[in-house]
């Protein structure tokens, strides 16, 4: 059976499913009611298991099928907490489900489950129910920490959200020894009250060794450095120069001026950039585009291998490239001065910012200089006389540059795009991987430079195939969830805002309120929460437009070098181009573009959460040195169990409510605040704080901090409790010397016991 008709035919049988008649129905029933010939009641059983090991239809124990959503059931990804319970992400998009850790029944961290509802959500609570089908399992291995015992080991989960450690049989231990960092594959999976059973396949490395903590990370996200031997095979044997060949139908423009702005540690250039100013004020922008699909054939071993991967993962000490060095530093790299097959974008954009003509097409170019973006601020902020007379040829290239991406940021904050300001970290590293300093990472003008044109390339992409009907991949960010909005809309009115259009939320009521308050005590807190409400941006063959940077046409084109999704548009565009875009390339495009924006999207995320918690590893490590040490930082979170601080350099850590002594704190959901009982003092996201590093757990990955209070709180602190003692005393003398007791008379004392002697035996 072919994919095509495959496809066709699910879609046909879950569409009946989904219907409001549908009752689930045996197998024999379905062949019926489908009218499905006996010859071919095989490929139906084959399209029901496909089904069914997808999550999408559901076989209850009377061998019934039906659609889980109108089983009183969900289908998801389970996502572990570290202390035992989890919830079910839904793939209808209604909400987790909260599954205590005695109803996970086996699932772990990541698979892809079916859940059934015990109890609906009510008010701001979520759904609560149990694990009863684990349809995909997604940890075939396990990274952590080896054990040993006398007769038996067993394997500590690095990802704490893994619950449970996976015991190892002696004659499975293969070697290890306790303290080492290995890797496990897991040969009978938990149930109920009963751990993962595994074998150890590698041993990485002792714990302490350097390099290990990075490699284990890797690891336990399935990612991989080494490519397979086809793949390198096939990139070693392409040319690593642009021969004539190469150059026909091609247009030539090897003499325009353009450069690379990039970071100084950057070795793959994608994209470069030419601008001429006419003296209209219009401008002239080419945003030029390494073309790596003409060397990365569709389901060549390259390609394959590039797809598994979905993007380049740059680690905090390395980079793990989606395309091998012969690729990504070689000949699809703009480097300067060199002859490089480009896809290129020319733009003519008038004084506001409106693309008014746009080309796109094939090109030959030559990148004329490499620049960074130290270089390109130190020109334009600066006034840098070495770098000016160095670049003279240029200056008048970079002053247009500047000026056209002021316009295009004014255009976009203008209509509602929402510009969050959040620091990012730069970890500087020693040769042996130790981290020596943690600052902020500098955005300039130079950034914004790079970044607009990116922004305006993609969104001019985006609209142009749209219009052309052509099946496409999207980059989306959907509206945010009605609810989540008014609840954000209630926390910032508490605070004296307001968020406008609640009915039908568009981009710019955010904005407006960012600017708002910017440079007011309360802009962290209201941009931490805003973030969270929104849904995260991801890939999608339908538009559904992209709500952070308020437009309709978003996608990504700028980056094919590290991105797949723009490895897939760029084979899309140069079809279009060349007219080989027709009716059953487009069937094959709409069968394969839903799997390709999914896998996109779940590999940007591993990717996200590695790079993560390889900064989150170093940042512990810096931080050990200095335990005992006070810092000022801003409180960027507040939790049931505490509140998160940020220091300066970006660095983020834990005060427990339970070591917050001077008063016993109440959480307040809808404030996002902790409140002393006694004191009323309040601790909100966005207070400045001092603090005290009592412990870098670095195995843990956990920062934890103590307030401290300054010399002036502590002053204050002193002052009540001697107008405390004061007051008690001035009340003590008020009420004057205390007089003598008067002495008791024998016989009331005895007429009293009498009394109680006689109720005693009334009572019995």
């Amino acid at each position: 059976m072919t994919d095509t008709l495959m496809a066709d035919r699910k879609r046909k049988i879950v569409a009946f499913m989904r219907e409001d008649a549908y009752k689930p129905l045996l197998f024999d029933e379905l062949l019926t009611v489908l009218d499905v010939p006996e010859e071919d009641a095989g490929k139906l059983a084959e399209v029901l298991e496909e089904l069914e090991s997808e999550g999408i239809i559901f076989k209850t124990k009377k061998d019934r099928y039906g659609v889980p959503e109108r089983m009183n059931l969900s289908s998801g990804i389970f996502q572990g907490n570290e202390r035992g319970y989890g919830f079910v992400i839904t793939d209808n998009g209604e909400g987790d489900i909260f599954i205590s850790s005695d109803s996970l029944n086996g699932a772990m961290h990541n698979d892809r489950v079916i859940a059934r509802i015990n109890k609906k959500a009510v008010g701001g609570k979520r759904s609560e129910g149990e694990i009863i089908k684990i349809v995909k399992r997604a940890n075939k291995t396990v990274v952590g920490t080896f054990e040993s015992s006398k007769n038996f080991g067993f394997v500590i989960p690095d990802d704490k959200r893994i619950s449970g450690d996976i015991y190892i049989p002696q004659n499975e231990i293969n070697g290890a020894v306790s303290g080492q960092k290995v890797e496990a594959k897991i040969l009978v999976w938990p149930k109920k009250r009963r751990n993962a059973e595994g074998t150890i396949i590698e041993i990485i490395g002792d714990k302490n060794q350097p390099g290990t903590d990075i490699l284990s990370i890797i690891k336990s996200h399935n990612l991989k450095e080494e490519f397979p031997k086809e793949v390198i095979e096939e990139a070693e044997s392409i040319s690593q120069t642009v021969t004539d060949e190469m150059k026909k139908g091609r247009r030539d423009i090897r003499d325009l001026r353009m450069v690379t702005i990039d970071g100084e540690d950057a070795k793959d250039f994608d994209d470069a950039v030419s601008i001429e100013k006419l003296p209209n004020g219009d401008f002239i922008l080419g945003v030029h585009i390494a073309d790596v699909s003409y060397y990365v054939k569709e389901n060549s071993p390259l390609d394959r291998e590039a797809l598994k991967r979905g993007n380049s993962v740059y680690l905090v000490d390395r980079v793990l490239p989606m395309l091998p060095v012969a690729l990504s530093n070689g000949i699809c790299s703009l480097n300067p001065k060199e002859d490089r097959l480009a896809l290129s974008v020319m733009m003519k954009v008038n004084s506001e910012g409106t693309v008014i003509e746009h080309d796109i097409f094939e090109s030959v170019i030559k990148s004329t200089e490499r620049m960074t973006y130290t270089d390109v601020y130190k020109i334009l902020v600066e006034d840098d006389e070495d770098l000016k007379e160095k670049y003279k040829y240029l200056l008048e290239d970079f002053y247009a540059m500047e000026e056209l991406a002021q316009i295009l940021k004014e255009k976009r904050i203008k209509r509602g795009a929402i510009d969050f300001n959040f620091d990012e970290a730069k970890i500087v590293l020693d040769e042996k991987g130790i981290p020596i300093e943690i600052k902020k990472r500098e955005i300039t003008i130079a950034n914004s430079i790079i970044e607009e044109f990116m922004i305006l390339c993609n969104e001019t992409v985006s609209e142009h195939f749209f219009w052309t009907n052509t099946p496409f991949l999207y980059r989306i960010h959907e509206e945010p969830d009605r609810e989540k909005i008014e609840s954000f809309a209630e926390f910032v009115y508490n605070l004296g805002y307001t968020v406008k259009g609640l009915s039908k939320i568009h981009p710019k009521a955010f904005q407006d309120l960012l600017e708002k308050v910017k440079g007011t005590k309360e802009e962290t807190i209201i941009s931490t929460v805003m973030l969270r409400s929104m849904q995260k941006a991801k890939y999608s063959y339908i538009n559904h437009g992209h709500f952070g940077l308020a437009t309709k046409y978003y996608s990504h084109f700028t980056a094919p070098i590290r991105r797949y999704s723009d490895l897939v548009i760029h084979r899309i565009i140069k079809e279009f181009l060349k007219g080989k875009i027709n009716a059953r390339r487009e069937d094959v495009l709409r069968e394969k573009l839903p799997d390709i924006a999914k896998t996109c999207s779940e590999r940007e995320r591993i990717a996200e959460e590695a790079e993560r918690e390889t900064e989150d590893l170093k940042k512990v490590e810096y931080m050990k040195k200095h335990e005992g040490e006070v810092f000022e930082g801003v409180i960027s979170s507040v939790t049931s169990f505490g509140m998160f601080v940020e220091l300066d350099n970006t660095v983020e850590g834990l005060v427990r409510m339970s070591n917050m002594v001077d008063d016993y704190y109440v959480y307040n959901e809808k404030q996002y605040c902790l409140i002393g009982e006694r004191t009323r003092k309040i601790y909100r996201i966005g207070n400045v704080v001092k603090v005290k590093l009592i412990k870098a757990d670095v195995d843990a990955r956990q920062i934890e901090f103590i307030i401290e209070e300054d010399d002036k709180e502590k002053t204050k602190e002193k002052t009540k409790e001697k107008t405390k003692e004061k007051t008690k005393e001035k009340s003590s003398d008020i009420k004057g010397p205390k007089r003598k007791r008067k002495k008791i008379d024998e016989k009331v004392l005895r007429h009293v016991k009498g009394q109680k002697k006689r109720k005693k035996k009334r009572g019995n």
